[in-house]
């Protein structure tokens, strides 16, 4: 993963970026937390640090932002079938999948 670039105000560097897996392709039937409540959920966020499944802020319980503030788990991955993304809650960076030409354009002398 990479920082976005589409926010100069976040200038800083996000250290847990590089660490970042892969999303599962199916990890859970859907939020955990409103799996046992009944709940619903817009879409899923899963915990690059141990695997949780949680909803996201457009989402009544916002569960994923919430296991952040529980556990201090950095960053999400998206789970949806149209989002490539991360977000680090801690450093407030909207990370991209990187690509190897967007690797090279980040080389001195390109």
């Amino acid at each position: 993963m990479a920082r976005d670039g589409g926010r100069p105000e976040r200038s800083g560097e996000c250290p847990h970026a590089a660490t970042a897996p892969a999303a599962p392709e199916a990890p859970a039937d859907g939020c955990a937390e409103c799996l046992v409540s009944g709940g619903s959920w817009r879409r899923l966020r899963w915990c690059a640090t141990c695997g949780h499944v949680g909803c996201c802020d457009s989402s009544r319980g916002r569960h994923a932002y919430a296991h952040h503030e529980q556990t201090g788990h950095p960053l999400v991955l998206s789970l949806a079938k149209d989002e490539d993304w991360a977000w680090c809650f801690v450093d407030e960076v909207f990370l991209v999948r990187a690509t190897p030409a967007a690797d090279t354009a980040r080389e001195p002398g390109h």
